[in-house]
Formats: structure tokens, C-alpha cells, sequence
């Protein structure tokens, strides 16, 4: 007959005793030498003490000793709990106590397992063991190390269809048999418990609930694993074997304090790897160890867990005799991941933990050769100066080891430079949920080691994570908001608005760039409301009787604060909250007066803000612990928060298992756009509650980018790794062809005269053109390369080519100008014209689970691969005239997208803007126009011209150009109202003055403010 003994039960044992290398040795129950009340095997327990210490084995009598004080840790449980006497006993198991064993009553350390050598244990694999307690209870499976019982297993039939491994979980958590209840002591020494019904295997630890036990498998299997007893088989085989066990039991076994709510106490729970975070844990220490390659990229899809993944190998790195005491620096690029590690690595009790606080202390810590764990943002790096004659860097021992967190983001280019520099001789390895692949910014040419397929040296992918139950399915929802554009109305009322202001057609594409972005539309009054009352709608309706939360996302700070009040008057405003970056800001409160501390913020919004509510958005800001108050009352399902607004925070990092759903109103692409979603992908179970998918509201169609984003092609990738490798090559000629521009200039020599030598070498228009597409060839190589050691050599020439094309290149300040004038009166006018027509439920929908099958189409491929064969030795484009497209157009164009030697010249221009000044004060005074329409020149342009010297540098021109386009800005009519205007044009003159290099000369300064001031 097939049932849970014959088949499940005796298969797993079966394969147990014929296991390869460390075997287990078979005891029925009934021939166990203990009673039914004892929990170890005294028997083998005192043998195994005798033969690990030499002080017992002297005198044996000591081994009674020992075993009464372990008895003692069973008795604590019923007290402290089962997972504080089980952390308790892990201690004994670990040699990390001592007893008064040895001469002269020294303390000894004492040894219940022996991790070196395996054949000095005693593993016996022992069916149906009988053991009383409260009731009276029959263990299916018990593993024992030395008599000791670390694996406890309940199996169930095979044959019955309704029945699963579920079930056998649940006579540990629950129900009549509730061992972890009912059998406590027994569960004091154990390591793990098993279940399987012969089809499916899962494990777990102690007081765990059923979304954290988990499969064992190797994340070489990508496809299905099927249901059979084959694959429960070789779950046993890789996960029940003496070597992984006591693997797990001495470096991956932790526990840690877990807080589930704003107000409810920590609960201390204890963690099991899964077998992505074990397997790749243990690949990063040997591969260290080994010396060689120095790097590694960990792919694992979000929400798979990869903090405790850097926790573990950062743990196993400090406790590895061979490694000398290592510094492990653990990175991350945004304050919610740093906040989220440390949380990880702080609950967890880990030793020699430093979170380093500033810019200056990485350096002193660095340079001070600290040890330890250090956990800190890659922006701390920025204060890094790099010294090119120093290859030695701040630190150049070969026992630091990086682990880079979101390696996709900011590693490429100056920070990660800075970050190598100093460590030339560490260890990297990047672990990213999302790698980026394209020319300009590439994880698996930074991270990706040659020696390693597809350049990845592990890989868990979001099937495998769905697969394994380690991450919900994840559905899109489409519910397209539709615009309607009146764009006749607009082109109409635009091209009055540039007439009646005199715009050039320079200031006039400015303007309709501007205005025609995707923000203005999507921002637009009458689609915010009626976006805001479907998310009203949708979140009572669909999302609240779940008992679960939501995020909403939208385009920008100006939008999270409308949804805010929007949705506030819906839903209540206990119910919202927003999260949002606030170095920039609105300058306004509801009373339309300027607040002191709103300055910082560089843009005006026409919001009707409360003070109140900008003072506490700026704390959760500017405050970590603020913030982190904040998101624990977000976590606690009895909160009233219900909805977190934003546009970049909490879009990383951010791990809220209670976020079941997502209302997407931001365009989002590839890495970017899987991050995001995957803020809804955890698991979340809590007082009958258990999530089984994540859910994406998508107003703006962003799930068709979903496919590319997920697509992985490793041809490809290794094709443009290969290609950034051949850049190397071409570097060197270009850099030569950029220097071939300024023959026998001296690059030495700083400031203005530097910047004048050079740009007498570019004279005209035509020669400047031909430069800066020279030098466009030469950064996007320097870029694609950066940062490899290979541009050491080169950087000096780079550095000073790059300020010397920045000199030449328009600024381009005016635009800002003319935006700050006219802006606010455009949107308006884009608002009034702009309108919803409906919002669509009757797109299909996408779930996002282990079966989706993400192929990229020919069509797409081709498109790919066109948007990848990037021509670097091309000519960028011309500065030619900028041509006006009708601002109508460009909304029609979005909408559809959318739904589908001078110290001389110097004084001389000095006294020029002197006379300048007084011309237009002597001009305002008499009524004398000196400037007219008719040849529409400033004073200062004009007085140049009839009087500048034959030998005035074209530098000087320049500058007196720059200056009246500032002039030209500054006139429009209600300008002088503008809250920023004095502080908009001070830096565009600054800016300007410092193209030219002179920002250093404040004489200057002032008296072209002062004539521009005249202006008003």
C-alpha cells in the first residue's frame, strides 16, 4: 500500500542512509536507547563529550555535569519562551561556553560537535521516536548530531490529493498536535523542522509562520521543479546532509528582534537562509579566499531577500580564520536602503558593526584601517580626492571585501571611481535585483567576472523567487486615464503669449519645450481630481477590506502634495501621508506669504501648502528616525495610515509586506519600473491575513514596458561588454584628436588666462562645433570605461579638456529666466485646455508569476539591438538654429505616446557696464529711448558695438552677449514680483561669468548685477 510511512517517510530515510560522504546511520524509534521523556540520547551525547574534550574525557564524571546544565536550558523555555531557550542552547551547540574543567579550575571551552572533522560526530537518522511531555506524541523523522536532536520532519501521504506539505507544517504551528507548543522542551536544541507529503518539501525554523518556510533547491534550476517524489528526494539529499547542516547551524542560523508594529513590543524570531542566500553567501567567501577574480555579480530578483543574503556572507567574511581579520564595507545608494540594512544587520546582534555617519568618517575609517563591518552610501565617497601618483589609495590591504547593494545605480562613473581608488585591492560584488545593460552604464562590465557565464556569478530569478514562494505574483492592472487636448486653443493663445512679450525664437522653443513636457499634462487639475477619485474609489472598494495598504506614485513633488489634499478631503487625511525628497520645495503657504525656511526650494509651486503639513514633510526627510516612526505606523495593519503618497522615496529599499497595492501615475522604465512594483511582491501574513499576489493600479500604460525589462539576452550583454573593452583601444587617439585643437597651449596655467589661450584656438562658430563633437566621442568613451584604472594616465588631459568644452558651451541660463517669467502663466493656460475623457478598465490584464513567459518578440529584438549599436565615433549634432515646433503639436505628439591675455579687456568691459548703467538710468529719467524696437538691442550690447577696440578678444563679445540675454529676461512685465527673481538672476550671471572663468572677480560681478538691477 502507498502511504505517508511506505512512501514518503521510508523514501526520505532511505536516501538519508545512502547519502554520498557523511552518512546518517539508521535507528528505529523503539530501539532508541532513552526513555520517552528524555530528549537527547545520553548515551551517545556522553560519548561524543568524552571524544571532543580532553578535559572530560580525564574525567568523565564531568559529561553528567554538562548534560544537567543543557537540561537546564529545556527547563528555561516554558519562561522565556521557546525561541530566547533555543538561541540559549544554539550557544551551548556553538562552543561558545565554558566550565571550570581544567587545571586549577580553569575554564575550558566545551564541545558538543566537532565542525572541522565530520567523521568525529554521530549522525543517526531515527523514525517514529516517542516522546512524552504534556500528551504524548510520535515524531516521524529525527535527526540526531551526537544525540542531540537538530531536524525534526512530519511527513503525510502522497496519494491523497487535498493533502500537502502544508499539512505536515501544521502539526508543528498549530492544531491538535502543536509540537512547538504541546512538545516545547524537545524543540529547545533544534535547528529546523522538515515537512513533506512526498511531492513537494519545505522547511522551516522555530515559530515560523507558513510564508516563511521555504523549498530546497539550487538556483542552477531555472525551470519547474515538478511535484514528485524524485524532487522531494533530492531536497533531502541537499538540504538533510551532515555537511550543510552543520554549515547552517554555524553560520547561518540567527536570530534576530523583529518589530511588527508601531506599538506592539519586539518579538526576538529566529532565521533560516534560503538556498539562493546560502549558495551564494558561501560562493562569495571561497571566491574571496581563493584570491581570484577579485569580483562577482549576485542577481537576485527584488524582494528575495538580499539584505540577509549580505548579512550572512558579511558573518561568515569576519569569522573566517583564513582571512585575517577582514573589513567588510557594505554599500548602498539611498538612506531607506542604509536605514533597511542597518536595520537588518542591528537586529540581528551582529558583531564589530560600524555605521559609518559622514563623508570624513569613511576616510578616517578607511585610512585608520578599521576591521569590522562597516555599512555606508556610496555618496559618502564623494569627499574622496583621487591622487593619480598615489596607487596605493586610502587602503590597499587585500582583505577588504565590498559588498555593493543595488550595484545598477550609482557605481558607474565618479563615485564608484573614488570608491576603487581608494580600496585598489579590495573585493566587489554587486548584488542587484535589476542589472542595467547598455553602453553608457553597464553592472556586468563593473561587477561581472570574466571567468563567469553570462558574467553573473549567481543568479535567482523573479520566476524562481515566484516559483519558490519566496515572492508573491504581481498583477498590472491597466486603467488608462485618456486626455483630451484642445490644441488649437493653445497654439493660438501661445503664440499671442510670445508676441505680447517679445520672445526670439530662441526664448520661444525654450518656452514650448518647457511647457510641452509630460508633467505639465499629467498634472493638470482635472486629471489629478479624477485620477485621485478613482484611487478613492478603487482603495475603499478593493484594497481596505483586504485589511492590507496601498502606495500611490506620482510624477513629482508638485503632484504628491495635490494628491495629498485631493485625496485627504476622500479618504481623511489620517488616512495619507507623504514621503518626499525636500531639498526643493514650495515657497508659499495657504496665505500666499513667503516662509524663511521654504527658500532652499528652487522651484515655485501655485499651491495652496499649509506650513504644518511642509514642517512635517520636511522632518520625515530630514530626520531617519522620524521617518522610520512613520513607516513602522504604516507596517502596523491596527493604524489608520493607509496610504503612502510618492514620486522617488520608498521606491528602493523599501520593504513593507502590508503594501498590497500600487497606484502607478509615473512614467517608469526597465530597472526602475521593476523596483517600483516590487514594493507590492512581499509576503505578508498577520492575524488571518495572507497576501497571495501584489497588485499595480497602471494609469499611464507603463506594464507594457515590462516585457523589455525583464528580458535578459546574455549574447548581448556580452557583446557590449566586450565592445566597452575595445573603447580602450580608441580613447588614447581620441584624446590626442581633442588635444590637436589647442597646439602649444600651456594647460598649466589656471583661470581666465587658461580659458582665454584656449578659446583663441577655437575662433569661430565652425571650429567650436567641430570640438565639442570631438570632445562628445571622447566622453561617451570616457564614460562607457569609467571607472577602470586604465584612465589613470589620462585623467589630467580629460579634466582639463572637459572645463575647457564646458567654457564654450552655450548656458543656456536665459532659459530659466524666461521660464520663471512666463512658465506659470503657460501651464495655466495648457491646464485650462487640457481635460480627461474617461478612465479605461477594459485593457487586459498582466500577472506577472512563475508562468509568464517574457520573450522579447523579432520585431522588439530588432529595435533593441538598434537602440544599442551606439556609433561612438560619430559626429554629434550641430548647434544649428533651433527650430520652433508648435506647442500644440508636441502636446498632440505626448498625448499619444502617452496612451500608447586680458587684464586690459577686463577693466575696459567694467567701465562699459558702468556706462551701460547710466545710460539706462539717464534713458529712464529723460525718456530718451537709446534702445529701440526697431534694432532691439540692449544698452550694454549697443554701446559695445559703436566703441569696442580693434583688438578686443571675441571672449569679451561673449560675455557682453550673455549678460544682455540676462537683461532680456529680466524685463518682462510683473518680473520684480517674482519670489525668486533677484536669487534666479544672480546665479545666471554667476553661471555665466564662470563659463568664461571669471567667477572669481566679485568687481565684475557687481557691476553687471548693477546694470542688470537697473533693469527693473
Amino acid at each position: 500500500m502507498f502511504n505517508e510511512h511506505t512512501v514518503t517517510e521510508n523514501g526520505i530515510i532511505d536516501r538519508l542512509k545512502n547519502l554520498s560522504g557523511g552518512k546518517w546511520t539508521y535507528c528505529h524509534g523503539e530501539s532508541l536507547p532513552k526513555k520517552a521523556q528524555d530528549i537527547f540520547v545520553d548515551e551517545w551525547l556522553k560519548d561524543a563529550l568524552c571524544s571532543l574534550n580532553p578535559a572530560i574525557d580525564k574525567q568523565p564524571d564531568y559529561a553528567d555535569e554538562v548534560i544537567h546544565k543543557l537540561r537546564g536550558v529545556m527547563l528555561e523555555a516554558p519562561h522565556s519562551g521557546l525561541v530566547r531557550a533555543n538561541e540559549n542552547f544554539q550557544a551551548w551547540l556553538l562552543a561558545e561556553k565554558t566550565l571550570a574543567f581544567g587545571e586549577n579550575g580553569e575554564h575550558v571551552t566545551i564541545n558538543l560537535i566537532d565542525f572541522e572533522n565530520l567523521d568525529n560526530n554521530h549522525f543517526v537518522v531515527a523514525q517514529q521516536v516517542h516522546y512524552v511531555a504534556a500528551g504524548e506524541v510520535f515524531f516521524d523523522i529525527v535527526l540526531y548530531v551526537n544525540g542531540i536532536p537538530l531536524v525534526v520532519g512530519e511527513v503525510k501521504s502522497a496519494t491523497r490529493p487535498s493533502v500537502s506539505w502544508q499539512d505536515g507544517a501544521a502539526d508543528f504551528m498549530g492544531g491538535k498536535k502543536h509540537y512547538w507548543q504541546h512538545a516545547k522542551a524537545f524543540f529547545v536544541p533544534n535547528l529546523l523542522c522538515f515537512a513533506s507529503e512526498g511531492k513537494t518539501f519545505a522547511y522551516g525554523a522555530i515559530n515560523a509562520r507558513v510564508k516563511d518556510w521555504g523549498p530546497w533547491h539550487h538556483t542552477d534550476q531555472r525551470e519547474d521543479i515538478p511535484d514528485t517524489l524524485a524532487s522531494v528526494l533530492a531536497s533531502t539529499e541537499g538540504l538533510l546532509n551532515p555537511q550543510t547542516l552543520l554549515q547552517l547551524l554555524a553560520s547561518f542560523a540567527l536570530f534576530s528582534t523583529h518589530k511588527t508594529g508601531k506599538d506592539t513590543p519586539p518579538k526576538r524570531i529566529k532565521l533560516l537562509p534560503r538556498y539562493p542566500q546560502f549558495e551564494t553567501a558561501k560562493q562569495i567567501v571561497e571566491r574571496v579566499k581563493q584570491g581570484y577574480p577579485k569580483k562577482g555579480l549576485i542577481w537576485h530578483f527584488q524582494g528575495s531577500g538580499k539584505s540577509l543574503l549580505m548579512l550572512y556572507a558579511a558573518k561568515m567574511l569576519r569569522a573566517d580564520n583564513e582571512l585575517k581579520n577582514p573589513t567588510v564595507l557594505i554599500v548602498v545608494d539611498r538612506r531607506d536602503l542604509d536605514s533597511q540594512i542597518s536595520e537588518t544587520f542591528g537586529g540581528a546582534d551582529v558583531k564589530n558593526l560600524i555605521k559609518v555617519q559622514s563623508c570624513k568618517k569613511l576616510g578616517e575609517h578607511i585610512e585608520q584601517d578599521s576591521r569590522g563591518i562597516l555599512i555606508t552610501t556610496i555618496f559618502k565617497f564623494k569627499d574622496v580626492e583621487i591622487d593619480e601618483h598615489n596607487l596605493a589609495g586610502l587602503n590597499s590591504r587585500d582583505n577588504i571585501i565590498v559588498l555593493v547593494d543595488e550595484a545598477h545605480r550609482t557605481q558607474e562613473g565618479g563615485l564608484g571611481e573614488k570608491m576603487r581608488w581608494a580600496l585598489p585591492n579590495a573585493h566587489f560584488y554587486g548584488l542587484t535585483g535589476t542589472p542595467i545593460s547598455s553602453i553608457e552604464r553597464n553592472t556586468f562590465k563593473l561587477f561581472g567576472a570574466d571567468e563567469d557565464p553570462g558574467r553573473y556569478m549567481n543568479r535567482y530569478s523573479y520566476k524562481q523567487s515566484i516559483r519558490d514562494g519566496a515572492t508573491n505574483p504581481v498583477k498590472f492592472e491597466p486603467r488608462l486615464a485618456e486626455l483630451r487636448v484642445d490644441r488649437e486653443a493653445i497654439n493660438e493663445e501661445f503664440e499671442q503669449l510670445v508676441k505680447d512679450n517679445n520672445l526670439d525664437e530662441d526664448e520661444k522653443a525654450t518656452l514650448s519645450k518647457r511647457a510641452g513636457k509630460l508633467a505639465v499634462m499629467l498634472k493638470a487639475p482635472k486629471r489629478m481630481e479624477a485620477i485621485s477619485a478613482d484611487i478613492a474609489e478603487h482603495f475603499t472598494s478593493h484594497v481596505k477590506p483586504k485589511k492590507m495598504k496601498a502606495m500611490v506614485v506620482v510624477y513629482d513633488r508638485d503632484a504628491c502634495v495635490q494628491m495629498y489634499y485631493l485625496l485627504g478631503h476622500m479618504l481623511g487625511f489620517d488616512a495619507l501621508e507623504v514621503v518626499m525628497n525636500l531639498d526643493q520645495a514650495p515657497v508659499k503657504d495657504e496665505n500666499g506669504k513667503l516662509n524663511k525656511d521654504w527658500n532652499k526650494w528652487k522651484e515655485e509651486l501655485d499651491l495652496p501648502i499649509k506650513q504644518a503639513d511642509f514642517e512635517r514633510w520636511q522632518k520625515f526627510d530630514g530626520e531617519e528616525q522620524a521617518q522610520k516612526n512613520l513607516l513602522e505606523t504604516y507596517k502596523d495593519p491596527k493604524q489608520p495610515l493607509q496610504l503612502l503618497i510618492v514620486t522617488a522615496k520608498l521606491l528602493t529599499g523599501f520593504d513593507a509586506p502590508i503594501c498590497y497595492c500600487m497606484y502607478l501615475d509615473k512614467p517608469l522604465r526597465d530597472h526602475t519600473l521593476l523596483q517600483a512594483m516590487c514594493r507590492t511582491n512581499r509576503l505578508y501574513e498577520a492575524d488571518g491575513v495572507v497576501k497571495r499576489m501584489g497588485l499595480i493600479i497602471d494609469y499611464l500604460g507603463v506594464f507594457e514596458n515590462l516585457r523589455t525589462a525583464l528580458a535578459y539576452n546574455p549574447e548581448e550583454i556580452d557583446g557590449i561588454v566586450e565592445g566597452i573593452e575595445k573603447f580602450k583601444e580608441l580613447l588614447p587617439e581620441q584624446l590626442k584628436l581633442c588635444l590637436a585643437f589647442f597646439p602649444n597651449v600651456d594647460r598649466t596655467l589656471a583661470g581666465f588666462d587658461g580659458i582665454l589661450a584656449a578659446q583663441e584656438c577655437l575662433p569661430d562658430n565652425k571650429k567650436r562645433d567641430e570640438f565639442a563633437t570631438a570632445f562628445g566621442v571622447l566622453a561617451k568613451l570616457w564614460s562607457a570605461i569609467n571607472p577602470d584604472p586604465f584612465l589613470t594616465p589620462y585623467r589630467q588631459d580629460y579634466k582639463w579638456l572637459a572645463q575647457i568644452y564646458e567654457s564654450v558651451r552655450p548656458v543656456g541660463q536665459t532659459g530659466a529666466l524666461v521660464w520663471a517669467a512666463l512658465g506659470p502663466e503657460t501651464i495655466k493656460m495648457i491646464h485650462e485646455h487640457t481635460d480627461i475623457s474617461r478612465i479605461r478598465d477594459d485593457i487586459d490584464e498582466l500577472i506577472m508569476d512563475e508562468h509568464a513567459i517574457f520573450t522579447l518578440t523579432e520585431k522588439e529584438q530588432e529595435k533593441r539591438a538598434r537602440r544599442l549599436e551606439i556609433d561612438l565615433m560619430g559626429r554629434l549634432r550641430g548647434h544649428g538654429e533651433a527650430v520652433f515646433v508648435e506647442l500644440g503639436e508636441r502636446l498632440e505628439k505626448l498625448r499619444r505616446e502617452y496612451e500608447a591675455g586680458v587684464i586690459k579687456a577686463i577693466d575696459w568691459l567694467k567701465g562699459l557696464l558702468d556706462a551701460a548703467k547710466d545710460t539706462v538710468q539717464a534713458e529712464r529719467e529723460t525718456g530718451d529711448p537709446v534702445v529701440t524696437e526697431a534694432d532691439n538691442k540692449q544698452a550694454l550690447t549697443k554701446l559695445f558695438l559703436e566703441t569696442r577696440p580693434e583688438t578686443t578678444p571675441k571672449l569679451i563679445g561673449d560675455v557682453v552677449e550673455q549678460i544682455d540675454k540676462i537683461v532680456n529676461a529680466t524685463r518682462f512685465e510683473g518680473w520684480q514680483n517674482s519670489n525668486s527673481g533677484p536669487r534666479e538672476i544672480q546665479k545666471a550671471l554667476m553661471l555665466t561669468l564662470a563659463q568664461f572663468g571669471l567667477s572669481k572677480d566679485k568687481d565684475l560681478f557687481e557691476r553687471a548685477y548693477a546694470y542688470i538691477e537697473e533693469h527693473y
